[in-house]
């Protein structure tokens, strides 16, 4: 299995993809930074906000949540990153026609694909890594211009960025069995890319015209939103007007599991000649 994994890993090393990826990477990463940097300059209005908002700014602004949402930026584009890389590992077979070899070398198709799984929990933690290392060094800088400790001394900080880990781990799993689904690799691409980025906006976009015009317990909902659900488990307290932030990892939790089955049952009984 070791040697699955090399192999897997050493196929996207020995590409352009990962370096290419690495480049469109750092400017998400910057972007998302200063995101979070001016959602922390926010103030509370003063008026044309319902109760219910009104609480979940002033949550957001709480110093711990402050600090746990800056210490995770980058991870709505490094998981879509991560996500991409993942479902590629699985097309470039199909794309290289590579995958009849790589099955008549190991039989146990099962193996593969669990190797796959594998490579991809790898690349999940590198992406994590990185920005977290960045978010390290420049974050402490931005909670000092803000008039607030570095907030690295409190326990909810590092339990924001190790479920951030676990956020990148299962976007991974979740790109594999996507692969596995969409074989073609331009479609795979444009598809989850398109329904990550495009696709997130406007489901949240209907739920919160539900919520707004027919009911406000529609608005929980949203945590089976994958990307909800990652923004959900890395917050520094629970939120007013949102589910636990466990609930946010056990959705996330099921989707991963749901395209790790998916994946390896398609992998085991598809046609791959």
């Amino acid at each position: 299995m070791n040697n699955l994994i090399r192999a897997e890993l050493f196929k996207v090393r020995t590409t352009s993809l990962w370096w290419i990826m690495g480049i469109i990477l750092v400017p998400l990463y910057a972007a998302s930074l200063l995101a979070n940097w001016a959602q922390a300059n926010a103030t509370v209005p003063d008026g044309g906000v319902s109760d219910t908002q009104r609480q979940q700014i002033e949550a957001a602004l709480n110093p711990i949540n402050v600090a746990t949402n800056l210490y995770t930026s980058g991870q709505f584009f490094g998981v879509l990153i991560v996500l991409l890389l993942a479902a590629i590992m699985v097309t470039s077979e199909f794309f290289y026609l590579t995958a009849t070899a790589t099955f008549l070398v190991t039989p146990k198709r099962e193996s593969v694909i669990l190797a796959k799984f594998a490579a991809a929990v790898v690349i999940s933690l590198i992406v994590w890594a990185f920005t977290t290392i960045l978010n390290l060094i420049f974050v402490p800088l931005i909670m000092n211009q803000l008039d607030l400790s570095n907030q690295l001394g409190e326990p909810a900080v590092w339990r924001a960025i190790a479920l951030n880990a676990l956020a990148f781990i299962l976007w991974g799993v979740l790109g594999v069995g996507a692969g596995v689904l969409i074989k073609n690799q331009l479609a795979a691409t444009l598809i989850l890319a398109i329904t990550y980025t495009v696709g997130t906006s406007a489901v949240g976009l209907i739920f919160f015209l539900l919520t707004e015009n027919v009911a406000r317990w529609i608005e929980n909902l949203q945590v089976l939103i994958p990307t909800s659900a990652s923004q959900l488990m890395i917050s520094g307290t629970d939120l007013p007007g949102n589910p636990p932030r466990f609930v946010g990892a056990l959705v996330l939790v099921a989707y991963a599991v749901l395209g790790g089955v998916v994946g390896t049952v398609l992998t085991k009984r598809r046609d791959i000649s």
